[in-house]
């Protein structure tokens, strides 16, 4: 049977780390990390992330302001909050909440927040820095980096002579864990739809991560025996047992099936959730940090 990957235990150390300095920041400086979250519209679930990410952001000793804009805010108007966000030097990250409703276009949104700024890793600034291989200075997206977080916890920080296969290519996390894992050292096979025979491409993965959204995808026959399956799909699918409508979440691996042939494995939920929420917390100080030269806390 597989070790279980736990991630609110590794997020809860990540968060322990990011309380205590922020609390040397304000001792030191006499100012506390600030962290700006943005979100438009009524989404019953982007609100219950954000409500999630403020009442981390205050565990964690920070400023944590909130910016609830209606559903008929203009593109002009998100973008004009930016930029005054980008000039206060009280906030030291910026989180605009996806998805946005459906007529504003996100991308020019996302590259207007300042990189230095950009906790969730989104800016070309921050995604060119970690393509160059620039890891101290530039912010990582978040969920890769939980996830890279769990791999260490496997594998060490040095992952020389293991081959990693990412199935999944998005700027949000595929692109950015394959580049992570690549300056770890692994030697590192990127999978996608267009993969011919995906199954044989993942068997040999000494380290194999699944990002692409379709629940229970990944089959033990598609596991090296003793591999680490890191599991970063969140699928709602029907749960009869819970009532008429009701649903649970689930991964891109069949977990019951392949924990029998991996050697780790993350649970969802439970494993990678936990860690995006936690390197937010983290890229926001270590963005305050940096800008009073600080050194930044390791993970």
């Amino acid at each position: 049977m597989a070790t279980i990957i736990d991630g609110k235990l590794a997020a809860a150390s990540v968060i322990e780390a990011v309380a205590s300095a922020s609390q040397d920041l304000e001792q030191d400086v006499g100012v506390k990390p600030g962290l700006a979250v943005v979100i438009v519209g009524n989404d019953p679930a982007s609100h219950a992330y954000v409500n999630s990410k403020s009442k981390m952001a205050k565990q964690c000793g920070f400023n944590s302001i909130q910016h609830s804009l209606p559903e008929e805010t203009t593109q002009e108007e998100l973008e004009c909050l930016v930029a005054e966000l980008n000039a206060d030097p009280a906030i030291h990250g910026i989180l605009v909440q996806l998805p946005l409703p459906k007529h504003f276009q996100s991308e020019p949104v996302i590259q207007s927040i300042a990189p230095e700024k950009d906790v969730d890793g989104l800016n070309v600034v921050n995604a060119g820095k970690l393509a160059t291989g620039d890891l101290a200075s530039g912010l990582i997206s978040c969920t890769p980096a939980g996830a890279l977080l769990l791999i260490n916890k496997i594998h060490g920080t040095d992952l020389s002579g293991l081959n990693a296969v990412v199935i999944g290519r998005s700027n949000l996390f595929g692109k950015p864990m394959g580049l992570l894992l690549l300056s770890s050292n692994a030697t590192v096979t990127m999978a996608h739809s267009r993969s011919k025979d995906l199954a044989a491409i993942c068997r040999h993965a000494d380290i194999l991560v699944a990002a692409v959204g379709r629940p229970h995808m990944v089959k033990a026959d598609w596991v090296k025996p003793g591999a680490t399956v890191i599991d970063v799909g969140i699928n709602r699918v029907p749960a009869p047992e819970k009532g008429e409508g009701g649903t649970r979440i689930t991964g891109d691996v069949d977990y019951r099936e392949c924990s029998e042939v991996a050697g780790a494995i993350t649970p969802v939920p439970g494993g990678v959730g936990p860690m995006t929420i936690a390197m937010l917390m983290a890229n926001t100080v270590v963005a305050a940090c940096r800008t009073f030269g600080r050194p930044t806390p390791k993970f």
